[in-house]
């Protein structure tokens, strides 16, 4: 035989050999750019996957699925084409916690028959992948099959969601997933800990026209869950502010037939650290929509509703029954005295239903108008149903009033025509320029990049629980932020003055309330939490009693350039520093066991000398919380300190160059 026809059939039998074998086992692998990722896709008879961490399997065999009205993509797939994009850029945000943030990952696209794709990104913080339809007509999602097996003996960080119109919960701990019972549901982020110790997070990103995705015990593995599209509704739940769901359709949601549908992630990590600093949901989230931007201005904001109202030892009438405008100008210069860029008047300013009938004790325009005159803007509160129900009417009012932002509460639902809500309120304040703090909501999941005027979400047990119970406590602060801030800021409204210990504590509402911690711990709330727009929970008088304390509050920022995490575990501790221009500040915190930190300085600029202001536990701090000391030390990059925290304690440290 000729030699160059035996190297033509070694050619061809070799060829059929890999078609044979790739048509057989039909699979595609992508990994992250450091390789430490890897997901396995199989597209045989369905669309299943799998996901490796440094070579440990996180996520076993799961199907994918995406059930319409009419037909199920993924399964019985058909693969046209597919293709593979690798991106390395730079994502520079409004604001946050980094000035910048660095987006690498290699992306897998695979066009199936039907009109459907399914594109696959992983990242070196995680891997995510989404359904994307090309349908010329409007489709029904009947469901959605997102299926995550996890190893049972998996320990489970849960944020057990009793209903489907609550987000401010406890998380629940369990050494295995095998100790969670069928149909037990919790919000996402859910944190799982791998028997071999890696960290792994489920969430979604970039939902919108779609329902928020929870996660379901059932038969062994977790799966995601929706709720279903709203039939009928009826005005409910507390005052009757809440358009209650009454019955629900037989299908989840009714959109575009040519969109893509929301992310679903995997994160995983063998360092704690590194929870407190993945930004992956804000970068699978849709790119900024807002071009004009000038009047967005994240800040701090003196507010009277956790305390009361309440002025003690001050001439001026106070408290929830005395609010007028000689009282809400007493919190403006307050703010103006401490560098407070805004004040929020929550409840009572106006009539529940109809926001232009305002509190006749109350001048709003006076208000803003004085509040301009320091430099302090003005939040005002409302309920979601009512900005709604006349959204142009209310905005322009309310805009035309000179009010700087809104706080839009009780939501309560993430079906979707509620997640409609949040971008049609956020869109419409950006027409408007007004910023929004939303409250009574479900999760972020990436909407603040799209609307950077969206300041805030709450969807976390914050300091309004100390009225009522137990659950706002140490080991809550020590959990939360390595789940919960995944999806982004929070509003937590920490800066409690009566700092009270484990043993010491006790609810109390009306009146002034205490919170669970030491003064240090509540001080370190500032760094260690996302919360770009952030409320002062105590009064103006308890303030005053601690200019030192105020001089710390004032300065801090809500924003900053650069931030590090210094050490951590979830749960039990958390020590960070974070830059503004040229300044540090440092805040650690830890729960119910008293430990000692040494905060190692190494990241401040080399031949440069510093002031530490610094704040920390004092003696007796572990029974009486209020207890702390205040010292200036000289320091550098070579400094090293060691901290004694007390039970519940905490330390917060401002860092200066000298000149």
């Amino acid at each position: 035989m000729p030699k160059n026809r035996l190297k033509y059939f070694i050619f061809l039998f070799l060829s059929c050999c890999l078609i044979s074998h790739q048509g057989y086992t039909q699979k595609k692998t992508i990994s992250s750019p450091d390789s430490r990722f890897k997901f396995i896709l199989s597209y045989k008879d369905s669309l299943t996957y799998r996901v490796t961490y440094k070579g440990h399997e996180i996520i076993q065999n799961s199907p994918i699925a995406l059930e319409l009205s009419d037909r199920v993509l993924g399964i019985t797939p058909r693969l046209k084409h597919s293709q593979i994009r690798q991106v390395n850029q730079q994502i520079t945000p409004l604001y946050g916690k980094n000035k910048t943030l660095s987006e690498r990952y290699h992306e897998l696209r695979l066009d199936f028959e039907g009109d459907y794709a399914l594109i696959i990104r992983a990242y070196d913080e995680g891997v995510a992948y989404r359904f994307v339809t090309d349908i010329d007509s409007e489709v029904i999602v009947k469901n959605e099959k997102a299926i995550f097996r996890i190893d049972e003996q998996s320990g489970v960080v849960f944020p057990e969601a009793l209903s489907l119109s609550v987000w401010e919960v406890s998380y629940i701990d369990y050494a295995s997933s095998s100790g969670i019972a069928d149909q037990k549901r919790a919000i996402t982020p859910v944190l799982f800990t791998h028997p071999a110790g890696i960290r792994t997070v489920i969430a979604e990103s970039d939902v919108r026209d779609y329902p928020g995705m929870y996660l379901t015990k059932n038969k062994g593995h977790f799966q995601g869950t929706f709720a279903a599209y709203p039939d009928s509704v009826a005005m409910g739940s507390w005052c009757n502010f809440v358009a209650v769901v009454q019955t629900r359709q037989n299908y989840i949601a009714r959109t575009s037939g040519k969109r893509e549908f929301p992310w679903r992630i995997i994160m995983a990590t063998d360092d704690d650290k590194t929870l407190l600093n993945n930004e992956l949901v804000y970068k699978l989230a849709t790119p900024q929509r807002i071009t004009d931007t000038d009047w967005i201005k994240p800040g701090k904001a003196a507010w009277e509703w956790w305390h009361d109202a309440m002025l003690p030892g001050s001439d001026l009438p106070s408290g929830m029954n005395n609010r007028n405008t000689a009282l809400y100008k007493h919190y403006i210069d307050f703010a103006a005295e401490n560098q407070l860029e805004y004040l929020m008047l929550d409840a009572g300013w106006s009539d529940l239903f109809d926001l232009t009938k305002v509190n006749p004790q109350i001048d709003i325009q006076e208000l803003v108008s004085y509040g301009k005159s320091k430099n302090v803007g003005v939040f005002l509160w409302c309920v979601a149903h009512t900005l709604i129900s006349d959204i142009d009417k209310y905005m322009k009012t309310l805009s035309d009033w000179g009010i700087a932002g809104l706080k839009v509460d009780f939501f309560d639902r993430d079906d979707q025509i509620a997640m409609g809500w949040y971008e049609e309120i956020a869109r419409k304040a950006a027409d408007y320029r007004l910023m929004v703090n939303l409250h009574g909501c479900s999760k972020p999941t990436g909407l603040q990049r799209a609307y950077p005027n969206i300041v805030n979400y709450e969807a976390v047990r914050g300091a309004e629980c100390s009225k009522w119970d137990l659950t706002a406590n140490p080991r809550h602060h020590l959990t939360f932020p390595f789940i919960r801030m995944l999806g982004g800021s929070l509003d937590y409204t920490p800066g409690s003055m009566r700092n009270r210990s484990r043993q010491m504590f006790k609810p109390v509402d009306p009146g002034l309330p205490f919170s669970q911690g030491s003064r240090c711990h509540e001080l370190a709330m500032f760094v260690i939490f996302d919360q770009y727009f952030a409320m002062l929970c105590d009064s103006p008088a308890e303030y005053r009693k601690y200019p030192d304390i105020l001089r710390f509050l004032s300065a801090v920022p809500t924003t900053f350039d650069e931030t590090r995490v210094l050490q951590a575990k979830v749960g039990e501790y958390a020590l960070m520093a974070k830059r503004k221009g040229n300044d540090w500040y440092v805040g650690g915190m830890t729960d119910w066991t008293a430990r000692e930190m040494e905060i190692d300085f190494s990241f401040l600029t080399p031949g440069k000398k510093y002031k530490a202001e610094i704040y920390k536990d004092g003696y007796d701090a572990n029974i009486y919380a209020d207890q702390y000391v205040f010292v200036n030390q000289e320091i550098d990059n070579n400094s090293k300190l060691n901290i004694k925290l007390a039970s519940g304690g905490g330390v917060a440290i401002r860092i200066v160059p000298l000149e």
